[in-house]
Order: structure tokens, then C-alpha cells, then sequence
């Protein structure tokens, strides 16, 4: 159990919020898998000022995704403070401030990671938001900007003192986006030392490994990003590989529905957003190479639907997943088809 605030959070792991992956529809299974909460995915703080309907959007969810975070960024204090009075209207019961993003549009304009280089700027955020909101706040950083300003001790101190109510840490730096490997040891220190709750994040790939940092980094709880994608059993005791290809192929269409559901519109939109969360589902299963080129190509729902309801396989083919991840990042899923 972590107590962030006021809002009880029960689990051990947790979906790590990401652009065009961690939607309602999304987050909705992956808590039904064991997901301990639920972030949204980032959100610009200057186009909820502006009221801009997409970004709005991106705020809703429904009940079974409390505890729900809301994740803002953005480089201007006083906009942030006040995005954040337009967020808490839609009742979240944590607002996050996204100071790891590594995208270089993002934190070379100060936000995301930029943040990083502006740990004060950082610290009156975080003030600001919650006197604004009387929400309980929260933060996402990673270890520094690069190897030779590594201030995660400092940034923590900083915003322990701002009033943070935990801190999330992806142990790598800005320059090193998703490549290399993270730094445990470094977000093990950071929770030896710091007050409030810390949650781990990187390189984690199954359940049992998420258990395994947390025993031995004494982290409060693990996220887990990338190798959650197509794989909500990530969250729970039975490893993808040992999931027979029906129950796969059911929440495929399960979570297809959902999103026709979450997304409606006249033509194929919904499911051409679905294509980056159908290849993970598959990958590394045997799935049959030219009836994926296929799926990914239709643009007829019942298409889709039938065609992959006629595959059959074998689950004795399933394969252990060692998949490249490094082009997703916080901005944006870059399909891999």
C-alpha cells in the first residue's frame, strides 16, 4: 500500500504513462490486469489554457480507472498553475508533472526533462499546483539532463520542500532517452534517502522482476512502459508466453471494441490507432507474416474482426518477447510496420 496524499494506492506495479499508448480504453484493461493506478498520457498545459478540445480529451477516463493521475508538462509557471485549475475540474485524484520526457521539442522548450536544468521552476510548480488544485502532487524525473549533471538527489530535495507527494524516476538521463540500460542503483539511493513515496521505472519485463526491484530498491512501487504494450498479463503472475492464443486473440477484440467504443467516428480512425497496440499483441507469437501485412491494411472493422478470428495457432510457438523498443518515446508510439 502507498498513501500519495490523501488517495490510498493498493499494488505492487503500474502501467508508466505514455503518448498514444496509455488512453482509457488502455489503462481500463491494464488495471482490470493488476495495474496498481492509472496515468493519463501527457498533456500540454499551454493547450488546456487555450481550451483546445483534443487535449481535454485526453482527460477522460471512467471509475474503474481510479486512482486516476492526470500527467501535465509545460515550461511557464504561471500556465502550468493554471492548466492545472482547468485539469482538477475534471476530478483526478493526482495531478502529475511530467519532467522526464526526453523528446527533444518537448525538453528543449523547457518542459519534460528540460525541467531538469530548472529544478526551482520545477519546485514552484509543484507548489503552485497544489494550492491551486488541493491535490496531491506528483512528479516524473529521471536521474539528470546527462551523465556529467546527474541532480536527482537535488531535484528530489527540491521537491520534497515544494511540497511533492511522490516522485516517479526513470533511471536514465535525458540524453540517454530509452537507450543503454537504467540505473537501479541510482533509484535505489534516491529512495534511501528521500521522504516521500518513489516509484521505479526501467527495463522492467515481467511481473516477477518488477517484485524482485522493489524487494531489493525498497521502491514503493515499480511502472512499468514499453514491455506493457500488448501485454496487460505483464501485470500479474502469468507471463504472456504462457497465455493460450484464444485469450489473447478475445482481448484483442476486447480492446478493439473499446476503443470503436472510446474513439467513434464515421470512418476507420479507431482502428488505425489500434494497429500499434495489435502488433505488440502478436509479436514474437508465430503469428503468420502475410495475414498480419493484411490486418494492417484493411480499413473494415468486421474485415479485421473475421480475418483474425479465422487464425489459429499453436500456443507451443509462443516465443519469449526480446523486443527493440527504443522508437517509443513519451511523445509518440512510432509503428514499427
Amino acid at each position: 500500500m502507498v498513501k500519495v496524499g490523501n488517495v490510498i494506492i493498493e499494488g505492487d506495479v503500474a502501467l508508466s504513462p505514455m503518448a498514444g499508448i496509455s488512453d482509457s480504453p488502455y489503462r481500463q484493461i491494464t488495471k482490470r490486469f493488476g495495474s496498481a493506478f492509472s496515468y493519463t498520457e501527457f498533456v500540454s498545459t499551454e493547450q488546456l489554457k487555450l481550451g483546445n478540445a483534443k487535449s481535454l480529451d485526453m482527460f477522460r477516463f471512467v471509475e474503474i480507472e481510479r486512482p486516476i493521475v492526470f500527467q501535465i508538462f509545460g515550461s511557464d509557471l504561471d500556465t502550468v498553475v493554471q492548466a492545472s485549475e482547468i485539469a482538477a475540474e475534471r476530478k483526478p485524484d493526482i495531478i502529475d508533472l511530467n519532467m522526464g520526457c526526453s523528446v527533444s521539442k518537448v525538453s528543449h522548450n523547457g518542459s519534460g526533462a528540460g525541467l531538469l536544468k530548472n529544478i526551482r521552476l520545477a519546485g514552484k510548480m509543484i507548489e503552485g499546483i497544489k494550492k491551486k488544485t488541493n491535490l496531491p502532487v506528483t512528479a516524473k524525473i529521471r536521474l539528470g539532463w546527462d551523465s556529467h549533471s546527474l541532480n536527482y538527489l537535488e531535484t528530489v530535495k527540491v521537491l520534497e520542500d515544494s511540497g511533492v507527494s511522490a516522485i516517479s524516476v526513470h533511471g536514465r538521463t535525458k540524453v540517454m532517452a530509452y537507450t543503454g540500460f537504467a540505473d537501479w542503483n541510482a533509484i535505489g539511493e534516491i529512495k534511501a534517502k528521500a521522504n516521500v513515496p518513489i516509484y521505479g521505472n526501467g527495463d522492467v519485463q515481467t511481473y516477477k522482476e518488477a517484485l524482485e526491484k522493489k524487494k531489493q530498491y525498497g521502491v514503493d512501487l515499480v511502472l512499468i512502459g514499453r514491455k506493457a504494450i500488448g501485454n496487460p498479463w505483464v501485470f500479474g503472475n502469468t507471463p504472456k508466453q504462457m497465455v493460450p492464443w484464444f485469450q489473447i486473440r478475445s482481448l484483442i477484440l476486447e480492446h478493439l471494441d473499446m476503443m470503436l467504443d472510446f474513439y467513434p467516428s464515421t470512418d476507420d480512425y479507431a482502428l488505425i490507432l489500434f494497429r500499434k497496440h495489435f502488433i505488440k499483441y502478436i509479436e514474437n507469437l508465430g503469428f503468420p507474416e502475410d495475414i498480419k501485412r493484411n490486418l494492417l491494411s484493411v480499413s473494415s472493422v468486421n474485415e479485421f474482426k473475421e480475418k483474425l478470428e479465422s487464425v489459429q495457432m499453436d500456443s507451443n510457438i509462443l516465443e519469449t518477447s526480446e523486443i527493440n523498443n527504443e522508437s517509443i518515446n513519451c511523445e509518440t508510439f512510432v509503428s514499427l510496420v
